[in-house]
C-alpha cells in the first residue's frame, strides 16, 4: 500500500462525488424521484460541498420486467440542473454500446457549455444482450467490446478539438461568424463505425471533458479519473497504484454508506433489507456512524484523491454526510469545496488539454 500523501498534516484532501440515481444506493430507498427533487438533491449537494455529482443511467428501466419505473435519460438530468447550479461538476452515465458517438460527444458538449464548463462523461458499457436489442445490435464478445469502448473514447475527445477555441471569429462587419480553417474534419475510422466530424459545436469550456471510467472498463490510460470499486481499503488502494501506473491522473474510491441517523445505521439497513436484499456490488460498504466514516476517508485519502459516495438513501443519507461529515473534512484539511465559476477541470486541478489540431499547426508552422 503506497501512501498518496506524507502525514495528515500534508493531506492535499479528497474531491467527493456523489451519486444521485434514484431514491439511493439500496434497491428499497424509494422510487425514481420527480425532476424537481433531482435538482432539489443536485443544489443540496453543490451547498455541502461536494466537487460533483453523478448520474446513473442504462439502457433498461430500473425495475423489474413486468413492473419497469421510468426515467428520465441521465444526460437531460444533468441538463436540467446545469441551470440551478453554479459550481458542482455534472457527470451522466451515457453508454458508448446504445448511444451513436457523434451525438455522444455532441450531447456532453453542449452539457458543458450549459453549465459553463462544470460537465464530466461517466463512461458506460452497458452490454446485456437486452441491453443491446433495444437499438437493434446483437452481443458483443469481450475483445470487441473493450476495442468499441477505447475508439468511442478517442472520437470524443477527437470531435471535442475538432473546433480550435478561437474558431468562432463572429466577425459581424464582413458576416463570418467562424474562421472555417480551425474546424476540422476528424476522419476516425474505428472497428464498427466510422465518425468524419467536425461537431456541430464550437470546443467546450474545458477544452476536453472530465472522463470517469469504471475500472472494470480497463481503460484506464484513456480517463481524467478511474473509479475504483473494491470490497477493501488494501484492495482500493492496489488497484488505484495500477491506475496510476496505467497514467490516470485522478483515482476515485467507490464508497457505498449507511449512516446513524435518526435510527441507528443498524438498524435503517435491517429495515431495508427486510423490504428488498441488497446485493453486493464489490464496493466499500460502510455501515456506522458519521465519525467512522469520516475516519475511514481519512485512511482512503492516503491513496486516491477522491470517493463517490453512494447513499443508501439519499433523503436520510445526505443530510448527515452535509452536516456531520464534510465538516469534520473540512475541519481536518482534508477538503474544500469548489468555487462558483470555476470549471471542473480547476476543481479537480487538471489543466485545461491543448487542442490538438492548434498543436499540430504550431508544430508545422
Amino acid at each position: 500500500m503506497t501512501d498518496r500523501h506524507i502525514g495528515l498534516s500534508g493531506l492535499s484532501g479528497l474531491h467527493l462525488a456523489l451519486e444521485l440515481d434514484g431514491g439511493g444506493a439500496h434497491p428499497a430507498s424509494g422510487p425514481v424521484p420527480a425532476p424537481q427533487a433531482v435538482w432539489e438533491t443536485a443544489v443540496a449537494a453543490e451547498q455541502a460541498g461536494f466537487a460533483l455529482v453523478t448520474f446513473a443511467d442504462a439502457p433498461l428501466p430500473p425495475g423489474t420486467v413486468t413492473e419497469p419505473v421510468g426515467r428520465i435519460e441521465a444526460g437531460t438530468r444533468a441538463a436540467y440542473v446545469s441551470g440551478r447550479t453554479d459550481r458542482i461538476g455534472l457527470a451522466p452515465t451515457l453508454h458508448i454500446t446504445t448511444t451513436e458517438p457523434f451525438h455522444l460527444a455532441t450531447q456532453l458538449a453542449s452539457l458543458d457549455h450549459a453549465s459553463h464548463g462544470r460537465a464530466a462523461w461517466l463512461v458506460g458499457a452497458a452490454a446485456g444482450a437486452d441491453d443491446l436489442a433495444t437499438v437493434g445490435r446483437t452481443p458483443l464478445s469481450a475483445a470487441n467490446l473493450h476495442r468499441e469502448i477505447a475508439d468511442v473514447v478517442d472520437t470524443a475527445r477527437a470531435l471535442w478539438d475538432s473546433w480550435e477555441d478561437d474558431a468562432v471569429v463572429k466577425d459581424v462587419a464582413n458576416g463570418r461568424f467562424l474562421d472555417p480553417d480551425r474546424v476540422h474534419h476528424i476522419d476516425f475510422e474505428g472497428a464498427g463505425f466510422t465518425v468524419k466530424g467536425p461537431l456541430i459545436t464550437p470546443r467546450p469550456p474545458q477544452g476536453q471533458l472530465v472522463v470517469l471510467t469504471p475500472d472494470a472498463l480497463d481503460i484506464d490510460e484513456r480517463a481524467d479519473a478511474v473509479l475504483v470499486a473494491r470490497p477493501t481499503p488494501a484492495a482500493i488502494a492496489a488497484r488505484a497504484a495500477t491506475a496510476r501506473a496505467a497514467g490516470a491522473p485522478l483515482v476515485f474510491a467507490e464508497v457505498e454508506v449507511v449512516l446513524d441517523a435518526d435510527v441507528p445505521a443498524a438498524d435503517r439497513l435491517a429495515e431495508l433489507n427486510g423490504t428488498a436484499d441488497w446485493p453486493g456490488t464489490g464496493r466499500l460498504r460502510h455501515t456506522g456512524s458519521p465519525e467512522s466514516l469520516a475516519e475511514l476517508l481519512a485512511e482512503l485519502a492516503r491513496f486516491v484523491d477522491g470517493v463517490r459516495l453512494h447513499p443508501a438513501v439519499l433523503a436520510d443519507d445526505l443530510p448527515v454526510l452535509a452536516d456531520r461529515v464534510l465538516p469534520a473534512l473540512a475541519a481536518a484539511g482534508l477538503h474544500r469545496p469548489p468555487r462558483p465559476g470555476d470549471t471542473l477541470r480547476t476543481t479537480l486541478g487538471l489543466p485545461r488539454p491543448a487542442n490538438r489540431f492548434a498543436a499540430a499547426s504550431a508544430t508545422n508552422a
